[in-house]
C-alpha cells in the first residue's frame, strides 16, 4: 500500500533555534533513511521544498485564478519535504514515521490513493 508522508517547519526556524550539530545530525539521518528506502524497495518518490518565502498561493477571485506571494499556512505549518513509499501495512509506514518525527516534531501520514474514491 502506498503512503504519503509529509513533513512540516521551516529551515528559518529551524537554523534559528537548533544546534549546528543537530541539524547535520537530521541531514545525515534523512540522507540514510532514503537510501535505507530505496535498498528495501519501499521509497517511490521523495522530495525536499524550497522554503516557504518561496511559495506561490493560487486562488479563485471573481472567478478567476490570482496569484499571490507566500504560502497559505502559517510558515511554521508549510510542507517542507515528503516521502511517498509502497509498505506492506500501515504499521511499517508508522515505523517509518516513528523514526523521521524525531527530527520534525510533527508528520502526516496519509495513504496514497490510485483512483478517486467511487461515487
Amino acid at each position: 500500500m502506498k503512503y504519503m508522508l509529509m513533513m512540516f517547519g521551516d529551515a528559518e526556524s529551524m537554523l534559528a533555534t537548533a544546534s549546528k550539530e543537530w541539524v547535520e545530525e537530521m541531514i545525515g539521518f534523512m540522507v540514510q533513511l532514503d537510501k535505507d528506502l530505496e535498498a528495501s524497495g519501499e521509497l517511490v518518490f521523495q522530495q525536499g521544498l524550497a522554503d516557504p518565502g518561496t511559495a506561490k498561493t493560487v486562488r479563485l477571485q471573481d472567478g478567476l485564478p490570482v496569484s499571490t506571494d507566500g504560502p497559505y499556512a502559517e510558515t511554521k505549518e508549510s510542507l517542507i519535504g515528503f516521502w511517498v513509499v509502497d509498505v506492506e501495512s500501515e504499521e511499517r509506514v508508522l515505523e517509518i514515521a516513528g523514526q523521521i518525527v524525531r527530527y520534525s516534531g510533527r508528520l502526516e501520514v496519509r495513504p496514497a490513493m490510485d483512483a478517486p474514491p467511487d461515487l
